[in-house]
């Protein structure tokens, strides 16, 4: 596929030429309720009470916000919606999003279950990944006291090996059936103990290829330079380093215990100074030979690592730099970077749709907090059903 090292992000036919006109309805309807907060926090508080009660909406949820966020209940049904995405050259990651209870018992069926989904991963053309958050295979409790320097208990020295083994056995899956698998990032306190497991694991695998990727949080005012570290100790020991770069997720956690516990918050003193190394950090990657997902839905991040990619004469179809966006969020940047012939992965999440739920609820927050972003995406599907109108057809 030819590239086009300029790409607009406005390009309306493209970014939605996956939806029919009724899916764009449905779309709307989405976004319509998440623009308006007062709406958007009702519908959560009754959604809530709803499943509390055990009422008939699992349905009404399918065709709202589950089905735009979700691509499924099971990795069948999610798989269905990628052969989509994979039509216009998007490629995506089965994220299994249901929230253990944190036990013993939950933790090997998570193990299991994104097992299972690389397993059927591997068998398309159209999943290169597999994703796993470290506190679906074991007790964050023990990880946090882990990280203060606080000796184990007999069991807890067993829990925590046995969290490593199932690591362990998710990254040899990957490494075995030809995949990779990012690491998702976790809370500071015990991001430690997280990295340490995952670099273990990228020693052991990422000798030949680049399996594993660790996820840096670049709202942290110390990861520009735990990147630059953690390439200077691959380099060392002879692994390649896989990267996957976001602004973070964790911020107002962060802060609320940094001023309970009294320490100083990690987190960058403000926006500008999250972005200036986000750029620094995915330039650093693109420079040095880090294999790099970048992770975000800002335009500007977006076009910067297009410039960075043609700078250094990266093949954007090679394995070097991924692109990846959310489902359901930012397809006008997801879908034109895939039309212009870059990689482009989509997360999609999926689980049975009750226990989905507090996924759910973070997208519906974090659409409706975030500045401009239910707006933006808004104004971006009126202009499209517009544009529909006046060409009387959806091509």
């Amino acid at each position: 596929m030819p590239v086009k090292t300029q790409i607009s992000f406005h390009n309306l036919k493209v970014a939605f030429a996956s939806k029919s006109d009724s899916e764009l309805k449905k779309t709307y309807l989405v976004f319509a309720m998440l623009n308006n907060k007062l709406v958007s926090d009702l519908g959560i508080a009754l959604t809530k009470i709803g499943f509390a009660l055990k009422l008939p909406i699992k349905g009404i949820m399918k065709q709202t916000m589950f089905g735009h966020f979700c691509g499924g209940e099971t990795i069948a049904e999610s798989i269905e919606d990628c052969q989509i995405l994979a039509k216009y050259g998007v490629e995506s990651i089965l994220d299994y999003s249901v929230e253990g209870k944190g036990d013993e018992e939950s933790f090997a069926k998570t193990t299991e279950e994104i097992r299972l989904s690389m397993v059927e991963s591997a068998k398309t053309d159209f999943m290169p990944f597999g994703v796993v958050k470290v506190t679906g295979l074991g007790d964050y409790e023990i990880m946090t006291k882990l990280q203060s320097g606080l000796k184990l208990n007999q069991d807890e020295e067993e829990a925590f090996e046995r969290c490593r083994l199932r690591l362990d056995l998710l990254c040899q899956t990957a490494h075995e059936l030809g995949l990779k698998i990012l690491i998702d990032a976790e809370e500071s306190w015990f991001q430690d103990t997280v990295d340490k497991l995952t670099y273990e694991a990228m020693a052991k695998y990422n000798t030949e290829r680049c399996v594993v990727y660790n996820t840096f949080q670049m709202y942290r005012a110390d990861m520009l330079a735990r990147l630059k570290d953690a390439k200077s100790e691959a380099d060392r020991t002879g692994y390649f380093l896989g990267a996957k770069l976001v602004r973070g997720a964790y911020m107002e956690k962060e802060a609320e215990r940094a001023e309970e516990l009294g320490y100083k918050s990690p987190i960058q003193p403000n926006k500008a100074a999250t972005d200036r190394d986000y750029d620094l950090g995915v330039e650093f990657c693109v420079a040095n030979g880090v294999y790099l997902v970048s992770g975000s839905h800002n335009e500007a991040s977006n076009h910067w690592v297009v410039k960075l990619i043609d700078q250094y004469g990266i093949d954007p179809q090679s394995d070097r730099v991924f692109f990846a966006q959310l489902y359901g969020m930012s397809d006008t940047i997801s879908f034109n970077l895939a039309d212009a012939g870059y990689r482009v992965l989509k997360y999609v999440p999926y689980g049975p749709v009750e226990k989905v739920m507090p996924y759910l609820i973070r997208r519906a927050a974090e659409n409706s907090s975030i500045a401009g972003q239910s707006s933006r995406e808004f104004e971006l599907i009126k202009r499209e059903m517009k544009r529909r109108k006046a060409a009387g057809s959806n091509q």
